[in-house]
């Protein structure tokens, strides 16, 4: 599995980059061209031109260069696991790294101010779950809402997150109504770093749920759902917004990392089925009651309990 780690280095590679978009810009210009002897004139290290070379050489689509990181094969990179040390031999570049263990470092490219480390990282064998998690993930209220109906067991997670992008979403209307195109990108960098790394903790007390409980994680199948169901404004969103997806794939590699298996099931009336006695029940905003058995209980959890007991009737 590879996964890339950033560790900020401390050095000023201003020249090296200018340099670095030179050749992007000459492989742009001649694609066929691997040789960094071509380029020599321009002074970057060959390691590095080599891979510059082949990166946008390769891209037949790319028409102007934009931002160009130096890149570093890994032949060009010593690791020492006693000293968590990563050299990176061409630069005279040592990273100091507190990241998990890894079988071998692949690639470091290089930017202004940080190292992006790929690393290949050994995966555990995927356990036989004893029990099934199931995962709800909202729009509104709390972003992920996890239950195990063998335990009973609720998590609510991520509340913050609809404050976050209704602020965010507000200040990026004012901005573009006012014209004010470089402030807008800051803001739109900025909310993505929040919710990355609100979507980074989330998905780790999910794991770590799984993890204590042994059991694997369900979630509901949303490919296609675009096309296939009308939706609420905030759904909407939620479904052409990468946060909403970037929450899963980080549950995927992190559950992966542990042999955790995370399965998907039809999402089709889990946030209106009754999780007691499975009777249509009814839903009114994030409150849930069965007209048949009389049970009460949040929308979401009665949704979480509902994609668990799906994939737990499959193997049953």
């Amino acid at each position: 599995m590879l996964l890339t780690y950033k560790v900020r280095h401390g050095r000023d590679f201003s020249t090296e980059l200018k340099q670095a978009f030179a050749v992007a810009e000459f492989a742009v210009r001649n694609p066929t061209c691997r040789s960094s002897k071509a380029v020599k004139e321009i002074g970057l290290k060959s390691a590095i031109s080599n891979q510059i070379l082949k990166k946008y050489g390769s891209q037949k689509t790319i028409k102007r260069v934009r931002n160009v990181n130096l890149v570093l094969p890994g032949q060009s990179i010593k690791v020492d696991p006693e000293t968590r040390t990563i050299r990176v031999v061409p630069l005279d570049l040592t990273l100091h790294y507190q990241f998990p263990a890894f079988e071998k470092v692949n690639q470091i490219e290089i930017d202004r101010e940080f190292a992006y480390i790929s690393c290949t990282v050994p995966e555990q064998p995927e356990m036989i779950p004893r029990q099934f998690v199931g995962v709800d993930r909202n729009t509104t209220g709390h972003v992920a809402v996890v239950a195990n109906p063998d335990t009973g067991r609720v998590e609510k997670l991520g509340k913050s997150a609809l404050h976050v992008h209704r602020k965010y979403s507000a200040i990026r209307k004012r901005l573009q109504r006012d014209g004010r195109f470089r402030e807008l990108k800051r803001v739109k960098d900025r909310e993505s770093r929040i919710v990355r790394d609100l979507n980074h903790k989330i998905s780790r007390k999910v794991v770590d749920m799984a993890k204590d409980q042994h059991a694997a994680l369900v979630f509901e199948d949303l490919n296609g759902i675009r096309k296939t169901r009308k939706q609420h404004r905030s759904f909407r969103y939620a479904l052409h917004s990468w946060s909403f997806y970037q929450l899963q794939q980080f549950v995927e590699y992190k559950a992966k990392l542990l042999g955790i298996p995370v399965l998907y099931v039809d999402p089709a009336y889990t946030s209106q089925d009754c999780s007691r006695c499975g009777a249509r029940g009814q839903r009114n905003g994030k409150e849930f009651k069965c007209p048949i058995c009389g049970h009460v209980d949040h929308a979401d959890a009665n949704a979480a309990f509902n994609i668990a007991l799906r994939q737990k009737d499959m193997i049953n």
